[in-house]
């Protein structure tokens, strides 16, 4: 039995692809094992498994890090406000004020100044919790709440 032409042509096109598709293969096999050899994928697998390992190891690391970083910047001071006011209605300006600094729970102090001719006094009240054990004058509670305030729209 001959062989015609077309089926010579035919069977060379097919070894042809064969041929192309095992280079492939044996390109995707190189970049798989990184130039090593078949003998050595359990090294590759193992080396893989490492490398998962040490990004866990060091997920939780992060994790850790971010946690603790959260927690101190909760107690950083955040939410400020100053009100300005004049006390004494018959002279001066809005030259005193009422300075109120907190963390995000509410806890650090509210500084106070009242400006006369004679003198300028200044007074400071720790607050926890938004509130103070000492009495609070309506431009500190103002001052309070709008620093609480703007920090929840915000």
């Amino acid at each position: 039995m001959a062989l015609s032409p077309t089926m010579f042509y035919l069977l060379l096109g097919v070894i042809a692809l064969l041929v192309l598709w095992v280079a492939i293969l044996e390109w995707r096999l190189h970049k798989l094992f990184r130039g090593k050899n078949g003998h050595s994928l359990e090294t590759v697998i193992a080396d893989l498994g490492l490398a998962v390992d040490n990004i866990i190891n060091k997920s939780k690391k992060d994790d850790t890090l971010f946690e603790d970083i959260y927690k101190r910047l909760r107690k950083t001071l955040q939410k400020t406000h100053t009100v300005r006011f004049n006390p004494f209605r018959d002279h001066g300006g809005n030259q005193s004020f009422a300075t109120s600094i907190m963390d995000e729970d509410g806890n650090g102090v509210v500084f106070s100044s009242l400006y006369s001719r004679d003198k300028v006094s200044v007074y400071a009240k720790p607050l926890s919790k938004h509130s103070s054990i000492y009495e609070l004058s309506h431009e500190e509670k103002e001052s309070i709440d709008k620093a609480k305030n703007h920090s929840q729209s915000s």
